[in-house]
């Protein structure tokens, strides 16, 4: 149990940190110009030069975040003058390799690329790569895409969905995890697609990413993910972009401090079993502090233990749930962790009475 204190210290650290971490804001960004390029950019970033003014533009659009700006962005400008299936394949490969919470491709639906991409996004989620894509005009029905489908305006120039999901890419990277999207105003647009009441809710419904006027600017409608269809796996908490980043940032911290501080430095005894689930119940527990979650329990998942026994040649049939806790798994740890996560305020009902 030597070093025990270590996983347990980090743990809380990450947990302190995520109301206010910007680690989760990382745009992959993806452009086509003349240019071939690859560029880390900050927002205190200078801009690459040979670039159009166009693809300039929307540089500072993904830089621009909300309460916050992205952490970074990985710049990925491929080659206008190549084959499209080429250049899209070594992209993806170069994105298979990196760090990233939100892609975006400013041309995907021109390049009739917006089908493979929610495949790949698909792909790389059932891997527990938790990227996620923001797209335009595209009915995805997966919590790993959001749907654009709505226009900006600056004037009279209009930034159609396949332009404005890359200020959305930005300005989610930019929302703390511990509030939404909803509402958040876009003030550097001075105009978007208009739709009324009924056709908003509609909108939503579909799991579609829009915009709205409230009279005065734009402003985020509802913090939506593209998945509409509801199961037993997936709920309908799988449509809130602000939910599915709370799981997905638990997922890749508890992975990636496992990976660094608990997998092949520890005999695999009941006891160390009891200091890794202490360690993560106590992360738990810092993030209902912090308001990420309402509650968090991580335990050793009795049933799916009993069976890896059963198939290992142990008969359980006598065996209490004690037993089967501190039975030999070889190398395997299996825990099973129940967690509720808090959503931020979106909808009032008020009654006034006179």
């Amino acid at each position: 149990m030597r070093g025990a204190p270590a996983i347990n210290i980090i743990f809380i650290e990450k947990a302190e940190t995520a109301a206010r971490r910007g680690e989760r804001g990382i745009v992959g960004l993806v452009l086509k110009d003349s240019t071939e390029m690859k560029a880390t950019l900050f927002p205190n970033s200078e801009m690459p030069e040979g670039l159009s003014a166009d693809n300039q533009e929307l540089i500072k659009f993904a830089l621009t975040g909300y309460e916050t700006t992205p952490k970074k962005v990985l710049l990925y400008v491929m080659d206008s003058a190549g084959e499209i299936a080429d250049e899209y394949a070594k992209m993806l490969k170069y994105f298979e390799t990196v760090t990233v919470n939100w892609l975006v491709f400013a041309s995907v639906k021109e390049d009739s690329k917006t089908a493979d991409i929610v495949e790949w996004v698909k792909k790389q989620r059932q891997e527990k790569r938790t990227v996620k894509a923001v797209l335009p005009s595209v009915a995805a029905d997966t919590e790993g895409i959001v749907n654009v489908d709505s226009s900006l305006f600056i004037g009279e120039k209009e930034y159609p969905p396949g332009k404005a999901a890359v200020r959305v890419a930005g300005l989610l990277a930019g929302t703390p995890i511990t509030i939404s999207c909803a509402y958040a105003p876009l003030r550097d647009f001075t105009d978007c697609t208009r739709l009324d009441r009924a056709a908003m809710d509609t909108a939503v419904d579909a799991g579609k990413f829009i915009f709205l006027w409230d009279g005065e600017k734009v402003k985020v409608c509802r913090g939506v993910t593209s998945l509409t269809t509801v199961s037993e796996t997936k709920g309908k908490s799988f449509s809130k972009i602000k939910i599915v980043e709370a799981m997905d940032m638990i997922q890749d911290d508890i992975t990636i401090t496992v990976q660094d501080n608990y997998i092949g430095k520890y005999p695999n005894t009941y006891d160390n079993k009891c200091l890794l689930i202490t360690a993560i119940n106590e992360y738990f527990n810092e993030l209902a502090r912090s308001g990420v979650i309402q509650s968090g329990i991580c335990e050793i998942d009795i049933q799916v233990q009993r069976k890896y026994l059963e198939e290992n040649g142990v008969d359980t049939q006598d065996m209490s749930d004690q037993q089967i806790k501190e039975a030999n798994t070889g190398s395997h740890v299996f825990l099973r962790a129940t967690v509720s996560i808090l959503d931020a305020i979106e909808d009032i009902d008020l009654n006034i009475y006179i």
